[in-house]
């Protein structure tokens, strides 16, 4: 199985923290939040990754070499002249994961959220459900909630107090926070059709308004942080000290 990650962002949310570095190299007890990543999902079994850059990328290049690339095959899909946000980042990485013989599902993750999440029985469910793509979500606070009808299918999303936006109809949405976590099918992405810059989350809501089978895996029970924030680095290192997760 292979994965993504994605560290292109810009890191504003965690200025002063990144105005020297990209938030990849942000430290926690440290470890930076790439290694932590690439720990985790090496953890899984994942050996080969492909991480997305633009904000000081050469800095996560010589990070990366300098530490053999924490023993897996690790490629970098530059973004230099423009920052294409999670779906045209995805797409400029397709090829990736369409050079192999038996394509198979793999796995997406931000940078900058740490979890317990079970990738092994989000996989299964994954498989079992035959779906196109899998997002991780919770039952948490957020901004931008995605709305998931009663077969645990995407339907729709809402942002702050503006009215539900519905690609399919569901009688009683339930409101749902993405954890930054999915695994894909690679057939979706010959299904993008989405150009330049756009949120993966845009074409994920286009193919499920077309009947696509865009599900949700209900990860309440697993410990999760949203790292984007200088405040949340501090209690992730409490977290780390504690045991509660590791690199």
């Amino acid at each position: 199985m292979k994965a993504m990650i994605f560290a292109a962002g810009l890191g504003t949310r965690l200025r002063p923290l990144t105005n020297d570095r990209p938030k990849a190299l942000v430290e926690v007890a440290g470890h930076t939040l790439l290694e932590i990543t690439l720990r985790r999902l090496a953890g899984f079994g994942i050996r080969e990754v492909i991480v997305n850059v633009h904000h000081f990328a050469d800095m996560v290049a010589d990070y990366l070499k300098k530490n053999d690339t924490f023993g897996l095959h690790v490629e970098l899909s530059r973004e230099d002249d423009l920052l294409l946000d999670t779906g045209g980042g995805l797409k400029k990485a397709a090829w990736f994961f369409q050079n192999s013989h038996a394509p198979e599902p793999f796995l997406v993750h931000n940078v900058d959220v740490i979890s317990t999440i079970d990738f092994a029985r989000m996989l299964q469910f994954h498989r079992d459900n035959n779906a196109l793509a899998t997002l991780a979500v919770q039952q948490r606070e957020t901004s931008r909630h995605l709305l998931f009808d009663e077969r645990n299918q995407l339907c729709g999303r809402q942002t702050g107090a503006s009215a539900p936006e519905m690609v399919r109809p569901s009688h009683q949405p339930n409101a749902l926070a993405f954890s930054g976590v999915h695994i894909i099918s690679p057939q979706l992405l010959s299904l993008i059709t989405e150009q330049g810059v756009f949120s993966i989350i845009t074409s994920y809501l286009r193919l499920a308004g077309e009947g696509q089978r865009i599900l949700a895996f209900h990860a309440d029970e697993y410990f999760w942080r949203d790292l984007g924030k200088p405040e949340n680095l501090t209690q992730a290192t409490t977290d780390l000290q504690r045991g509660i997760f590791g690199p």
